[in-house]
């Protein structure tokens, strides 16, 4: 049997095995089809989908390092695991893996060259077109004679792309709606994101704009983007963004400590995206013992930057959640920590690093000048209050966002602690102001005037 295909004929694919397989989404049937161009696709199917209509359905464009190796060049890894679990939950559904189809259908090699072109200045689809490539060579013939295959009747396409929805059709398959698939933009990808849906036309890719109205959904991506402003590099410490929130009265936990929950919702998940637009994610030991944070991304769909911990005695627990494997850690410390407890790090693949003392336990410059080596662009700090006034004092902090809740508790522990300040006109100056106002949270952000830019 032969499929049409918008420019000839398609052969019907070849089913050659399937198997159960369990993921951590849930249970798929994964069936493997030889389709007329000599690639084998994956169909992941979910319940029964033969001789369904409207059946929720994503066809995943293969992309090495999205995928399998966690680019942040791209949202693709992200995408994937977001149509997985749409589809498991749902119940019913399928995910056609399209092998062939790696950087936007140019290869894997000409697509590190194009990234190469990136670098050098190009956005993503200009990079294809100065190595003489097509922008998009994608074919959806064999794609649309897999889900025939599967007696899918119509689909629920999850995308962002329209050229996807428009190849799927002219190759025979019913596209009744279109479900976009927006993330949580990270620093590196963003521009990527930006230039696929102003060249290429897709949906807008990276979710709410933070102005807007947060709905209450977990899924819904947010762009973080205009409150990190600007990122900026620099030769020897990442672009710091230094955030917190605050109680109206300017406290950040009670005076015996409580901190959960000062903002809302909606203010904590502007939290969760700006952990996914950054590289990595910093806190005191302080922190840990004080709240046991996990510092993952779960309140938006998005990447989990790395976590960073200052701890000059290696006072951190042995089950904090910060050093479950859900994302790396890097550890911080001293000559004063002890080395046994160092092994017993690195020995759960934690980076334990040794780093010069300093006035305040780790020395800060150098903590930032070995994260800027490791790769470390941008570094979100979360805190506490003894690593919020180290920063400010310090002069390394870029941009600075506080969300302030409508709450008053008089007594507790303040954000900021003394800076040496005695004029007023001595203050770090904040410029670039933007206001955003969250339910009954409000969220600032502004540029600071750095006093130290190697």
């Amino acid at each position: 049997m032969l499929q049409r295909r918008a420019n000839g004929l398609t052969p019907r694919p070849r089913e050659l095995t399937r198997v159960p397989l369990p993921t951590r989404f849930g249970l798929f049937e994964v069936r493997a089809f030889e389709c007329g161009s000599g690639l084998v696709y994956l169909a992941l199917v979910r319940g029964e989908v033969e001789g369904q209509s409207d059946v929720l359905t994503r066809v995943h464009s293969e992309c090495l390092t999205g995928d399998t190796l966690g680019s942040l060049r791209c949202d693709c890894g992200v995408q994937l695991h977001l149509a997985l679990r749409a589809i498991a939950g749902a119940g019913t559904g399928v995910l056609v893996y399209v092998t062939g189809h790696e950087g936007r259908g140019i290869g894997l090699i000409d697509k590190l060259r194009a990234y190469v072109e990136q670098d050098l200045g190009a956005d993503t689809l200009e990079a294809n077109l100065r190595l003489g490539l097509v922008a998009d060579g994608r074919d959806y013939a064999d794609a649309a004679a897999v889900l025939q295959v599967l007696g899918v009747r119509s689909v629920r396409l999850l995308t962002n792309n329209p050229g996807k929805v428009e190849g799927l059709r002219c190759a025979g398959i019913s596209v009744a709606t279109v479900e976009p698939l927006a993330t949580a933009p990270h620093s590196r990808n963003l521009a990527y994101m930006r230039t696929k849906q102003r060249r290429l036309f897709h949906a807008e890719p990276t979710g709410d704009i933070i102005a807007e109205q947060i709905f209450p959904e977990m899924s819904r991506a947010v762009d973080a983007s205009e409150l990190i402003g600007a990122v900026r590099q620099h030769e020897a410490r990442p672009y710091v963004v230094l955030k917190y929130a605050q109680t109206l009265d300017g406290r950040i936990a009670t005076s015996t400590g409580d901190s959960k929950w000062i903002s809302g919702e909606g203010e904590r998940r502007i939290s969760h995206a700006l952990r996914a637009a950054c590289d990595a994610v910093l806190v005191g030991v302080g922190t840990i013992l004080h709240d046991d944070p996990q510092l993952t991304v779960r309140m938006v769909p998005g990447a989990s930057p790395a976590r960073v911990v200052l701890d000059s005695t290696l006072r951190m627990p042995s089950n904090a959640k910060i050093l479950e494997p859900d994302a790396p850690t890097i550890v911080l410390t001293t000559q004063r920590s002890e080395p046994f407890r160092r092994e017993a790090l690195r020995q759960r693949h934690v980076d334990v690093q040794v780093m010069p003392r300093g006035p305040d336990g780790v020395d800060l410059r150098s903590a930032l000048t070995a994260l800027c080596e490791a790769g470390v662009q941008t570094l979100l700090v979360e805190g506490g209050a003894k690593v919020i006034t180290s920063m400010l004092s310090s002069g390394v902090v870029d941009r600075i966002i506080v969300g302030v809740a409508p709450i008053i508790i008089g007594r507790g522990t303040e954000a900021v602690g003394a800076l040496g300040t005695t004029l007023i006109k001595e203050g770090i100056a904040l410029t670039n102001r933007s206001i955003h106002v969250l339910a009954d949270d409000v969220v600032f952000s502004w540029d600071v005037a750095s006093r130290w830019d190697p």
